[in-house]
């Protein structure tokens, strides 16, 4: 059912009179990640590229400078956090695109690489590829985990898995399957705020084909303060308690009708005094039924449920949120925004 209707339903009703307040807006935008490097090749680092953000922009950063992620501060080789330690975070502007560039790399001395991610499949790890997920992660565990808080939310966030090319120790972006939301706050109705989530398949490599289909489950949840980058991690309450709200569907983008592979999903929320932080986890993985040899479509028997033979290996998790400003509200609003949120959640379910 659609969650605007059953909104609108009972606005139209009288369930709710609620007085026009202030739209809420992001204060902060966090993303933590495990991915898998299913490249066929060993990387030797991992970009990530927040368009339209400022260095100022950045908050945290997963294994970042001076801190050693979750706790402890400094790197220490022997028990970092992530294989590559600190990465560097720099602007950059190439002259269609303007943003914050982060990079974890691992070093060259000439003639090897100090460290490295070896390609292959993983089963699902949560959010444990990193030294303290207790998965056991090693020299020979084939994903790493990143992540990066910031102020404002990115209008792109782009991902890249770093690979040496011909020229020893040269680097070159390799592909992900792995996409990040972009997040924003439409205009609130009657006091309840709604927050818009989209995410996008894979882009297109040949405009004259689909692009790769990829499954991915979507699980949601509110709390009632603001989140750090490490609550956004396997083990921590805020991600053990969100409820699925997708439990499959298959992206795959579409050259003539670019929407087709977006996935949106709308959060309504009361946002008090105190602020809210919503939450949505994704999980990724591997579309391996039958493709058109044309077009490359993806022949799914069913988009919302995988068959036999179309469910592959797991690409990683994407533990997303975002941070509401506080808004003022009237006291009906505040006490009456509650009964809303459980009517619609009910609806969606």
């Amino acid at each position: 059912m659609n969650t605007k209707k059953v909104l609108g339903a009972a606005l139209g009703l009288g369930v709710l009179a609620l007085p026009a307040v202030s739209s809420a807006s992001i204060v902060g935008s966090l993303g933590n990640f495990d991915v898998i490097n299913d490249t066929g090749e060993t990387a030797h680092g991992f970009e990530i590229e927040l368009e339209d953000l400022y260095l100022s922009d950045i908050r945290d950063i997963f294994g970042g400078p001076g801190r050693r992620f979750p706790t402890g501060t400094g790197f220490d080789p022997a028990t970092a956090v992530v294989r590559y330690g600190a990465p560097t975070v720099e602007e950059y502007d190439n002259g269609v695109t303007r943003g914050v560039r982060v990079t974890y790399a691992g070093t060259f001395n000439g003639s090897t690489w100090d460290f490295g991610t070896p390609s292959g499949t993983f089963l699902q790890a949560g959010d444990r590829c990193w030294t303290g997920g207790g998965i056991g992660y090693s020299a020979t565990t084939p994903c790493d985990h990143f992540g990066v808080g910031t102020l404002r939310a990115p209008t792109r966030t782009n991902y890249a898995w770093l690979l040496e090319t011909a020229t020893p120790g040269e680097l070159a972006k390799g592909g992900v399957s792995l996409p990040a939301p972009v997040w924003s706050v439409a205009a609130p109705v009657g006091g309840i705020q709604q927050v818009v989530a989209v995410i996008e398949a894979p882009e297109v490599e040949n405009e004259l084909q689909f692009g790769e289909a990829i499954w991915v489950k979507v699980f949601t949840t509110e709390i009632e303060n603001e989140v750090e980058l490490e609550n956004l991690v396997g083990g921590d309450p805020v991600i053990d308690g969100a409820e699925t709200e997708i439990e499959w569907q298959l992206l795959q983008s579409d050259p003539e009708n670019p929407a087709a592979g977006q996935l949106e999903s709308e959060f309504l929320a009361a946002v008090g005094e105190n602020g809210k932080s919503i939450i949505h986890r994704y999980e990724f993985y591997e579309y391996t039924g039958p493709y058109n040899p044309e077009d490359h479509e993806a022949l799914v028997l069913h988009d919302t449920s995988p068959s036999a033979g179309e469910l592959g290996h797991y690409l990683g998790a994407q533990n997303a949120a975002v941070n509401l400003a506080p808004v003022p509200l009237p006291p009906a609003v505040a006490l009456m925004g509650l009964p809303l949120l459980a009517l619609v959640r009910r609806a969606r379910k």
